[in-house]
């Protein structure tokens, strides 16, 4: 099982990045799918999710507002847009996919990890 997290990069405040995560070997299309990022010296924590269908989304306080994340079933993609970056949202940013239909808040309800994506946003 893999998921594969590309887009991140190096932009100023108030730029957009567009981060996507593409699954193989295996479909999550049943799966409720999730971002989480984590800072230096920081805990790991939740950015956004989105159930199955992509009918539900939920995001942290923090990016309301700001981030959009959405699922392409067929295409067995799920993407987080970025806008109006802020230097707190740098971090490795990593996407998940949940163990059932519900992408919860919690790392613990993700048992499937792929590689982190940098972002860093300069001020």
């Amino acid at each position: 099982v893999q998921l594969q997290a590309s887009g991140g990069g190096l932009v100023r405040a108030g730029g957009s990045l567009r981060l996507s995560c593409k699954a193989s070997r295996r479909t999550f299309s049943n799966n409720g799918m999730g971002w989480f990022r984590q800072a230096p010296g920081k805990e790991r924590e939740f950015v956004a999710g989105i159930n199955w269908s992509g009918g539900r989304t939920y995001y942290a306080d923090s990016v309301k507002g700001r981030f959009t994340i959405s699922r392409d079933n067929a295409k067995n993609t799920v993407t987080l847009q970025m806008n109006s970056l802020k230097p707190e949202d740098t971090a490795d940013h990593y996407c998940a996919a949940a163990r059932g239909a519900v992408a919860g808040s919690g790392p613990y309800d993700y048992p499937y990890w792929g590689r982190g994506t940098l972002v860093t946003v300069s001020s």
